[in-house]
């Protein structure tokens, strides 16, 4: 029996996108501490029903304040001197750099971390973007040092990884497929009755939410009844849009604005086709549900959004930030229904066969000597 500390940034997350992991290892007999900031009494109520302990942490998702991200070391390595766990496995930016930082320095054997997505320090083009990115790839040069293994979700990240010298040895990267999809759960689902498009984020710039918009209102000018729909919410990330701007867009009637969910299954069992034009991920969890759900997929050709469409099979791939090839490849379903009903199959036949998450996590805890 050992001692196993999940660390994230997201109290959500650890539920949403880690919960069927977790469960996995408590089945296998293990210990289970969740590491997450402010969870909810909800989210506390349904990690102990999977026999996860919660522990809560000090951790700032956001921003570079060095007073703040050492207070978030210095509480995660007392952490992990008091529970002493065998192995610490890392998620997101912040938990991976200071999460595998104070792990090494508390003497835990073995340390892990998975890389979701690079955020907007690596996407950016701005001069700020550029330096914060160069502070962010020394901090994850250092981190990584120490973690036995580092689970990259598409091949794209790896490599960059070892082309910025990040990873040194190339044993060292693992490639799982994203965070998986419980296909149990995200269940195939009928077609509504009129054609209509979905979107689920952080409303953020990077997402691709405001390319999803003007596509919309170009498309809306020829189609009224076509519906555009967008769940998700804004947050203090500085890549965020306004909320004068999304009520601007929900106030001319380019989108219908579902707010955040908990549970997107009713969003995307209403939906025809998803759409998500982010310019780069880890691996959209959001497309993998849909794809279970039975809906074909529109996104970009970028990083960790390509691995999920088989171009003309099971969707179509896009180039980054480009708004008319957009609007083309949502017209393609507009002007021939039939596509989304056999690409929504093809969609549900690559989910089972690549993002099963029993699948991804087997191969994780197998790495892990779980």
């Amino acid at each position: 029996m050992a001692k196993i500390a999940i660390v994230g940034s997201f109290a959500e997350s650890v539920v949403s996108f880690r919960g069927p992991l977790l469960k996995e290892i408590v089945d296998h007999g293990h210990i289970v501490f969740a590491c997450v900031p402010n969870a909810g009494t909800e989210i506390k109520n349904q990690l102990a029903k999977m026999g996860v302990q919660y522990q809560d942490i000090r951790i700032n998702r956001t921003g570079m304040n060095p007073f703040q991200d050492f207070l978030t070391l210095i509480g995660l390595f007392n952490l992990f001197k008091r529970i002493q766990p065998d192995i610490v496995l890392c998620y997101t930016v912040k938990p991976v750099i200071y999460g595998s930082i104070a792990a090494k320095i508390a003497g835990v054997p073995n340390i892990y971390s998975m890389i979701t997505g690079l955020g907007y320090a690596f996407i950016g083009e701005k001069i700020k973007n550029r330096v914060i990115g160069k502070i962010v790839q020394l901090l994850y040069r250092f981190g990584l040092k120490g973690n036995r293994y580092v689970f990259f979700q598409n091949k794209d990240d790896l490599s960059l990884f070892r082309a910025l010298d990040i990873i040194k040895t190339t044993r060292k990267g693992i490639l799982i497929n994203g965070s998986g999809v419980d296909l149990n759960f995200y269940k195939t689902a009928s077609f509504p009755p009129k054609i209509s498009f979905l979107l689920i984020a952080r409303l953020l710039i990077d997402k691709g939410v405001r390319e999803y918009v003007e596509a919309a209102r170009l498309i809306k000018k020829d189609a009224p009844d076509v519906k555009f729909n967008i769940a998700g919410w804004i947050d203090d990330n500085p890549a965020c849009i306004s909320e004068t701007e999304l009520l601007e867009w929900i106030n001319q009637g380019y989108i219908e604005y579902l707010g955040k969910l908990n549970d997107v299954r009713s969003a995307i069992e209403s939906s025809s086709v998803y759409v998500l034009p982010s310019y780069r991920e880890g691996m959209p969890r959001t497309v993998l549900e849909a794809m279970s759900m039975g809906r074909p997929v529109i996104t970009t050709d970028a990083p960790g959004c390509r691995e999920t469409v088989k171009e003309g099979e099971n969707g179509f791939l896009v180039p980054v930030k480009d708004v008319d090839e957009l609007k083309l490849a949502m017209e393609k379903f507009i002007s021939n229904p039939n596509l989304i009903h056999t690409m929504g199959k093809k969609s549900n036949e690559i989910a089972r066969d690549k993002f099963d998450v029993k699948k991804v996590n087997h191969k994780m805890l197998e790495i892990m000597g779980l």
